[in-house]
């Protein structure tokens, strides 16, 4: 006979507030790993213009937790990554539903700014749902739930590319550094560059957005990828950017890659940018 298990029961509405908490935390106070990031570019940056923008950056972080109001004007477009453990059941509304409910009564009543709109008539929801959310099940009997808001300043900078698999490593160094020099100042730098390499173009998507939401220099496990990320960092800090694009060695405080096994025809790479509030949240049940 098999091992009985008891599931952990978790209310919806538990679900639901811890939600709403973390957007509206997630939009005001931005993580001590970006404004460390900040400050040890601070140090190193050769424009004057460069050290302007970025003492600024830290003082705007500093008003917005002090005042406790959103970091940005874009609170951006919810999206989540989810862990459920096997072990787990959700009592009430759908998993999904919680979300959503929680979504709606952060952004409402937290004043945060609604910009979730149709794609055709670009009529607003009016609560910023529905919310993006991509879910892993995973062993143990715990719930975690990762919110990243996304501004789409930096969203409409993100390209996707179908390389040959001739093209190898090299034609992937070349794409990560095009798209961020053509994206220049728009997705307000210093940017976190996000990399996705592999799987469909789904998965590869996926999996670049993901690798938004790692610590500020954290790496990837895998040492080879690990000094590949520290090498387009290198490359894309070259291009000369700087901080809002006014010229500087800071034009990137990360790239960030993650990878997924593709089929022997492809070569699927994304890169998926953020804005220098490079906001992240999480909580585990």
């Amino acid at each position: 006979m098999g091992r009985y298990v008891r599931l952990k029961v978790i209310n919806s509405a538990q679900i639901t507030e811890e939600v709403k908490r973390l957007c509206i935390e997630g939009n005001i106070f931005l993580g001590q790993d970006v404004v460390d990031c900040f400050k040890q570019n601070l140090e190193k940056e050769e424009s004057d213009l460069g050290k302007d923008v970025l003492n600024i950056l830290i003082e705007n972080a500093k008003i917005a937790c002090e005042k406790e109001v959103p970091i940005c004007q874009d609170t951006g477009m919810a999206v989540f990554f989810v862990k459920v453990g096997q072990d787990v059941r959700i009592e009430g509304d759908t998993l999904t539903e919680a979300i959503n409910k929680g979504v709606s009564l952060g952004y409402t009543e937290g004043y945060l700014r609604k910009s979730v709109v149709s794609p055709i008539t670009r009529k607003n929801t009016q609560d910023n749902t529905p919310a993006v959310i991509h879910y892993d099940m995973v062993k143990g009997d715990k719930l975690e739930i990762v919110y990243a808001p996304k501004g789409f300043g930096s969203e409409n900078m993100s390209q996707l590319k179908m390389l040959k698999p001739s093209d190898g490593l090299d034609g992937i160094k070349r794409f990560i550094v095009d798209v961020v020099s053509e994206a220049g100042p728009n997705p307000c730098p210093p940017i976190v560059v996000g990399v996705g390499i592999g799987g469909t173009v789904d998965k590869c998507a996926q999996i670049a957005k993901k690798a938004l939401t790692r610590e500020i220099g954290e790496h990837n496990a895998d040492p080879f990828i690990a000094d590949l990320e520290k090498e387009m960092l290198e490359a894309v800090n070259n291009l000369g950017i700087g901080p809002q694009g006014l010229g500087g060695r800071t034009t990137a405080l990360a790239v960030n890659i993650e990878t997924f096994p593709t089929h022997i025809a492809g070569l699927p790479v994304v890169v998926n940018i953020n804005c220098h509030a490079s906001r992240h949240k999480s909580v585990i049940l």
